[in-house]
């Protein structure tokens, strides 16, 4: 591996996918001729927006000094960002539908309040977190590239705080190598769970490492806004470096295990979705390349960057693991 491949790329808050164009996703596709049984079965299926109003902010949300600028109507280039209410009308959430265009529909109504998530397993001190106590944690703006498995890319403002202060808070057991999540996983509030086609619940995981690194993410709102059901509400995974279908939605159980856990992708195309998932340019799904991608919203394609761009923060994570190889 080329050692200049191994260094972080900062995002430029002018590379923000804009509102407009982070919601017109399926149109880009379908512009391009590539929506298909296979795309909209990607594991990465992207959630945007819904009907929420746009004044409402994220409980708890300060946004830091240096990324204050996200939320006026400008970059620092004076490219104009478009309002929250353009969010609204195409998105992924499979645990509802299939259908991208009746997914807003169909979980407008979905309740995110209250809200619990059990983080237990090989902990001292097993705890459920109620929604009060997960917006306790200091809310951060943390803007972050997403690469899908697919070959396309966005970059997006989350609002959220590091996995690793929620982990702190019930101290892992020495034995602890993994941790499990697990998606909310009721039929009467999401339809789409009555689909067989999947074995619900959703489930992802993370090496323990990797999940304290500094980078990954407890998200709890989005362009400053609390986070909409069609986006994970009221609390998804973000892990910049992988590929986006690890970034689990709506997360009610968080275990700490000594053994790699199942994850839903993994279940249904162990061919093709593993375990570490890691953005590499160098290894292409059996589907896509990963060489380039296109960012939404571009006519071009731009290389693929190693890690996402993010090799400086995660690169000795992979230390002496054969990086050819798919994970």
């Amino acid at each position: 591996m080329d050692s200049s491949k191994l260094k972080s790329v900062p995002v430029r808050s002018s590379e923000i996918t804009p509102e407009s164009v982070y919601l017109s996703r399926r149109q880009f596709l379908k512009a391009m001729g590539i929506v298909s049984a296979g795309t909209l079965l990607a594991a990465c299926a992207s959630p945007t927006g819904t009907d929420t109003p746009a004044d409402t902010a994220a409980p708890g949300a300060t946004p830091s000094a240096a990324n204050t600028g996200l939320l006026a109507s400008t970059d620092e280039l004076g490219d104009p960002l478009n309002t929250f209410e353009e969010i609204t009308n195409y998105n992924n959430f499979y645990e509802f539908t299939l259908d991208k265009a009746g997914v807003a529909k169909l979980s407008k109504d979905f309740q995110s309040s209250p809200w619990d998530v059990e983080v237990y397993g090989l902990v001292d001190n097993p705890r459920t977190f109620g929604l009060e106590d997960l917006l306790k944690f200091e809310q951060q703006d943390r803007i972050y590239r997403m690469r899908c498995v697919e070959g396309w890319s966005m970059v997006i403002p989350w609002l959220g705080f590091p996995l690793s202060a929620l982990l702190k808070e019930v101290s892992p057991h020495s034995t602890a190598r993994y941790v499990r999540f697990e998606t909310l996983n009721d039929p009467q509030r999401m339809p789409g769970l009555n689909n067989r086609l999947f074995p619900w619940p959703y489930q992802e995981g993370l090496r323990l490492d990797e999940a304290m690194n500094d980078l990954t993410t407890l998200a709890t709102g989005l362009y400053g806004k609390t986070l909409l059901p069609q986006n994970g509400a009221p609390i998804r995974l973000v892990v910049p470096w992988k590929y986006g279908f690890k970034s689990i939605k709506s997360i009610v159980k968080i275990e700490l295990t000594d053994y790699e856990p199942g994850t839903l992708w993994s279940d249904v195309a162990p061919n093709e979705y593993g375990f570490y998932a890691n953005v590499n340019p160098e290894v292409n799904h059996p589907r896509w390349s990963q060489a380039t991608e296109r960012r939404i919203g571009e006519s071009g394609r731009r290389e693929t960057l190693m890690f996402n761009g993010y090799a400086g923060e995660v690169a000795d994570l992979y230390a002496g693991m054969d990086l050819s190889v798919y994970y």
